[in-house]
């Protein structure tokens, strides 16, 4: 059994509680606000601060500063792998603190003088309670990147969930009783999102403090890491997190357009996220640190076998994830969402935004692996002019769809744009290493593609027939609705992918025996 499965499967629980809780939270949200301009309006500000969690919590800084936190333990032991952390984190707070007051200044100055539309001095209002959230979350990626580096991926994916364990509470108790209107209630919301950064860098503590961490000031101007660290990261914060930069930017078309665009989109990638964060990431997460060890010792053999077996994982469970997302989006968001607030029409929004995105779950999760192995071998740039490259078409084909499309045309963009970033990758990887082979698999990744067909097509007709014959206006028959086809095609995928022998579905069927028969522990 791979090690990388089961150290990633055992980082993905966590991260499938954290996700089921931002599932819940999402819920909540839709009840509460809908996919109203108000909802929009709140997405929209959070994005800004929360892009930072996605850079450098689940990409740039990490990817960044693991390789070299390692390299210095190895070679200089353990008290300067701790300089090294300090120096990095008093050269985030410094530099975080300072961009956080530039930030609110220029936003109080705008506030104070310019003359905005409702919508806009709403969002700057939000924006300017929750920017702070970036330094939070800047030291709690720095704490995620020392554990991850320990050999600690449990906790650190476990500390998403302050995040949503707050924001349902505040939507569920506070922010009804803030105020009489949706506009003033939203704020509750704002201000919850600054107690959840204080909880998410907390919760790493203990855990560091039993490897013997302690947080004290290490000038930051002159030192060694520091200065590799921010050269790798600037360019691979386009590396790593080009579908975040993608988002954020589509993100602000679709709000200088239409709020309630910015909130239906947002419904359908959170679905996403599911099962990007639970195997896509976790994987992810998991591989720089095991790449970074195989490239410093040169042994690329085996760095392109972990490289390979790794997309194989995500390949085989997110191509099956994404096909029943794309034929059963719309029982699934009408049973998550459509309550309260949440309408039907707001359903039919969400749900065709969802089918556009479904196409490219794959590629989502393989610009995170492929990005992750260029940092492993010391190449930043690479990854970044093919990101750039993505991001202008992705900025046309939004402008070009979300008027005609509006959120469907969002997620073909995205979709389009980051299916050609995992693909050049791809190809600039083989091109770089001739020693490195991520398509050594082709002829099992064909036979995954036909076993998916085979249980996507019976998902689509179980549910044509379910809904034909039980409707959807229950919740018993929204469930069987969507939990009979799901089965169903689940049961025929991994009989199907058994029956070929393909290599992911046997680890995985053998790591899960394991599991339930008690013979392995986590």
């Amino acid at each position: 059994m791979s090690q990388m499965l089961k150290s990633s499967g055992a980082m993905g629980i966590a991260t499938l509680l954290s996700r089921i809780l931002g599932m819940v939270r999402e819920i909540c949200y839709a009840a509460f606000m809908g996919d109203t301009r108000v909802a929009g309006i709140f997405i929209f500000a959070f994005q800004i601060p929360n892009l930072f969690r996605r850079l450098l919590g689940e990409g740039a800084l990490s990817a960044a500063f693991i390789p070299i936190f390692k390299a210095k333990e190895k070679s200089e032991g353990e008290q300067a792998m701790w300089e090294s952390a300090n120096a990095v984190i008093s050269w985030l707070i410094v530099v975080a603190c300072a961009i956080v007051g530039l930030v609110l200044l220029g936003i109080s100055l705008t506030l104070a003088f310019a003359k905005l539309q409702d919508d806009t001095r709403l969002m700057l209002e939000l924006l300017r309670v929750m920017f702070p959230y970036m330094l939070l979350v800047c030291v709690a990626a720095v704490f995620i990147g020392m554990l991850n580096s320990r050999s600690f991926f449990f906790i650190p994916a476990m500390g998403a969930t302050m995040l949503n364990i707050v924001m349902i509470i505040t939507v569920l108790v506070i922010a009804p009783r803030w105020g009489e209107t949706l506009e003033t209630q939203i704020f509750a919301l704002a201000f919850a999102v600054l107690v959840a950064g204080v909880a998410q860098a907390a919760f790493q503590l203990p855990t560091l403090f039993r490897e013997g961490f302690r947080y004290r000031w290490v000038s930051p101007w002159k030192h060694e890491t520091v200065r590799v660290m921010v050269r790798r990261m600037i360019p691979g914060m386009f590396g790593v997190a080009a579908i975040q930069i993608n988002l954020l930017l589509t993100t602000g078309i679709a709000f200088a357009m239409d709020g309630s665009i910015v909130a239906s989109f947002n419904y359908a990638v959170r679905l996403m996220e599911l099962p990007q964060g639970v195997f896509g990431i976790s994987l992810a997460t998991f591989i720089l640190p095991a790449l970074a060890g195989l490239a410093a010792e040169n042994k690329m053999k085996e760095f392109s076998r972990s490289l390979s077996l790794a997309f194989d994982y995500v390949f085989f469970l997110n191509l099956f994830v994404g096909a029943l997302l794309l034929v059963l989006a719309e029982p699934i968001v009408r049973l998550l969402f459509e309550r309260g607030a949440f309408g039907a029409e707001a359903t039919s929004r969400a749900s065709l935004a969802l089918m556009c995105l479904a196409p490219g779950l794959v590629a989502f999760s393989a610009v995170n692996i492929f990005a992750r192995a260029f940092f492993a071998i010391g190449d930043t740039r690479t990854p970044m002019r093919i990101s750039v490259l993505c991001l202008a078409l992705n900025l046309v084909l939004v402008v070009i769809l979300i008027g005609p499309y509006q959120q469907a045309g969002m997620g073909i963009a995205n979709s389009i744009s980051s299916t050609l970033n995992a693909f050049l990758l791809f190809a600039a990887l083989k091109r770089k290493r001739s020693d490195i082979k991520p398509d050594a698999n082709t002829k099992n990744r064909v036979l995954t593609g036909l076993c998916v067909l085979l249980a996507a097509g019976a998902a689509w007709k179980i549910w044509e027939w379910c809904d034909a014959w039980l409707g959807h206006d229950s919740l018993t028959a929204r469930l069987i609705v969507v939990f009979l086809p799901l089965a169903s095609a689940a049961a025929i995928y991994g009989v199907s992918a058994l029956a070929l022998r393909i290599p992911a579905a046997r680890d995985i069927a053998g790591m899960v025996s394991k599991r339930l028969s008690g013979k392995e522990t986590a």
